[in-house]
């Protein structure tokens, strides 16, 4: 992954037991936040843990800490995922990434929600996920198998969208993700 995001992170502790504190209440905060919202009560993310909202402070000094904490977590997870999927045929490796992106993206929406797009951290994430998606889409449009009237962030956008639809299930969800997909096929119709 070309961008490096470890330096956003909080230190995590070099103690044993610290360090394990730490890489609960991220694990931790990750579910209630997506059970809650990113208004979750962080004394629930303690005492879930089993610590004192002071060692949550302590790693994790505001909110908005550990939501981007949790949110860089889960970014780095997406990006590596497209590392494993070089080895997939083209169409194969940027349409599963894709799908991976929706999946993480439609269950911990509220941790994407509740972090100001302004930050650094969410515009290195940003640029963390285009630049581990963009070589995918651009060996699928080598391969003449996509579009090449898009480009990375028109296919972010995309289907960032497709996380913001409340579809009955998600089977229907990824139904209709697989159509637009087909809409972006190499040979579907493109302006003149």
């Amino acid at each position: 992954m070309p961008t490096d995001l470890s330096p956003l992170r909080a230190p995590r502790p070099h103690r044993a037991d610290a360090a394990r504190n730490y890489d609960a209440l991220l694990a931790t905060a990750r579910e209630v936040f997506t059970e809650y919202g990113a208004d979750a009560p962080l004394d629930e993310i303690a005492r879930r843990v089993g610590v004192g909202i002071a060692t949550l402070y302590r790693n994790f000094p505001t909110r908005e800490s550990l939501l981007e904490n949790v949110y860089l977590t889960e970014v780095e997870a997406v990006c590596r995922a497209a590392d494993g999927l070089g080895d997939l045929e083209p169409w194969e490796a940027v349409t599963g990434w894709l799908q991976r992106f929706v999946d993480y993206v439609a269950t911990k929406r509220a941790v994407a929600t509740g972090i100001d797009r302004d930050s650094p951290v969410y515009l290195a994430c940003t640029q963390a996920l285009y630049e581990a998606g963009g070589p995918l889409l651009e060996r699928a449009q080598s391969a003449g198998l996509m579009r090449t009237d898009v480009d990375i962030d028109d296919l972010m956008r995309f289907v960032m969208g497709y996380t913001t639809v409340n579809f009955a299930t998600p089977e229907q969800r990824d139904k209709m993700l697989q159509v637009a997909f087909d809409g972006l096929r190499s040979g579907s119709r493109q302006p003149a």
